[in-house]
């Protein structure tokens, strides 16, 4: 797996300083995390879901997360479970066949329960290789009930490792993750706020090595409260949730711990309806055919979205979670390291022993220990998604992208 893969030679020599790089499972987990980007929902129910998977896979989709909860009518579960299923059955027998080679994103299903995890492992058996873990709603630990899921999470490693295999040589170990998506009541509420993520910080670091990344549920968050944010306005506008991301950042973003946090969901697409100014500077645009692109943006409302990822990084998130494949460009175009962060980054993690000192680019103020966690972390996403050259831009990353 890496980030723009679909790119031809010219355009990466000609987009990057330093390319992204190779990813596989073996991968350290560090920077499969932040690797992660746009990570993409789809119901369980959807026909033809290996073909989806492996058409996304060949177009810059890196993760995905197949979800058999709240995108499932109770009365389908079963049905959606089977096709699940069938679609792991496909995309195993694919890559132990001559058609290896594919590109197959990171996957994760979205269980109901730990039981349901377990009866999924039992029925594909070997095929669960070709899962990357699952992402867990409504984490909390109250009663132990997030413990439950890393339990069932070494009973399913068990039941793949024991399943006889068509491939012998596709795959060595059944290395799955979960992560955790904090969504529930006992989060969003104050009262119950901070005991709620204590106990969450508790599990996780009594499972640190399964767990991959937390996801937060803003969808759920708001709720609960009855409210739904309009396209033209981010999360971090929603102050009840925007409160809560603070918490959680506060609580699971420590740099000394590591721990991913991914942005919340945009759930927005194609609306030519709008309430308020468009977003998008005409700087960045200049180009005739870069304001095409811009005119592109701003009638399918995604302007509202790149402030969104925007603020999502600056809030200490990485990666996000989408439910269309328009949105997978705009994170990770996003997500690439400038070349000027970059340079600022290789300075302050220099051994100089600390102090301040002028930018690479001689326009602002290194503090090398103060800044050495933000360059620590920029050096992954530059691992991760790669280094643009020095005269590229988000659009020019965006228009290549785009196709």
């Amino acid at each position: 797996m890496r980030h723009f893969s679909f790119l031809d030679e010219d355009q990466l020599e000609h987009l990057f300083f330093r390319r992204p790089a190779v990813l596989d499972l073996d991968t350290d987990p560090a920077l499969l995390a932040v690797a992660l980007g746009a990570t993409l929902y789809s119901p369980g129910t959807r026909p033809d879901l290996a073909s989806d998977i492996l058409k996304l896979g060949s177009r810059g989709v890196l993760s995905m997360v197949i979800c058999l909860e709240d995108s499932i009518p109770d009365g389908e579960v079963a049905a959606a479970q089977e096709n699940v299923a069938a679609a792991l059955e496909l995309l195993y027998s694919r890559r132990a066949g001559s058609a290896g080679a594919e590109a197959v994103p990171m996957l994760f299903v979205r269980p109901r329960s730990p039981e349901q995890m377990l009866a999924l492992a039992r029925r594909c058996g070997a095929s669960m290789r070709v899962l990357s873990g699952f992402a867990v709603p409504k984490f909390e630990n109250e009663a132990g009930a997030a413990q439950r899921y890393f339990e069932a999470l070494a009973q399913v490693r068990r039941l793949v490792l024991d399943a006889p295999q068509s491939s012998p040589g596709l795959a060595t170990d059944a290395r799955f993750w979960l992560m955790p998506i904090l969504e529930s009541p006992a989060i969003i509420h104050r009262e119950t706020r901070t005991q709620a993520l204590a106990r969450i910080v508790e599990v996780i670091e009594e499972n640190r090595a399964d767990v991959l990344a937390v996801r937060i549920g803003a969808t759920d968050f708001s709720s609960a409260f009855g409210l739904r944010r309009t396209r033209d306005l981010t999360i971090y506008d929603v102050q009840v949730v925007a409160s809560v991301i603070a918490d959680i950042v506060n609580m699971l973003g420590r740099p000394e711990d590591a721990l991913v946090i991914s942005g919340p969901v945009w759930e927005h697409f194609d609306n030519n309806e709008r309430l308020l100014r468009p977003q998008l500077r005409l700087t960045p645009f200049a180009a005739a055919h870069e304001d095409a692109l811009r005119q592109r943006l701003l009638t399918s409302n995604l302007d509202g979205l790149i402030r969104e990822i925007g603020l999502d990084h600056a809030n200490g998130l990485l990666g996000k979670t989408v439910i269309h494949p328009s949105h997978v460009p705009l994170v990770h175009a996003l997500s690439v390291v400038s070349h000027e962060d970059y340079l600022d980054a290789l300075a302050i993690i220099s051994p100089t022993g600390g102090g301040a000192t002028a930018s690479p680019y001689s326009n602002k103020m290194n503090e090398h220990k103060p800044h050495r966690a933000w360059a620590e972390r920029t050096l992954l996403k530059a691992d991760a998604f790669g280094v643009a050259a020095p005269d590229i831009n988000f659009v020019d990353l965006l228009e290549a992208s785009v196709r």
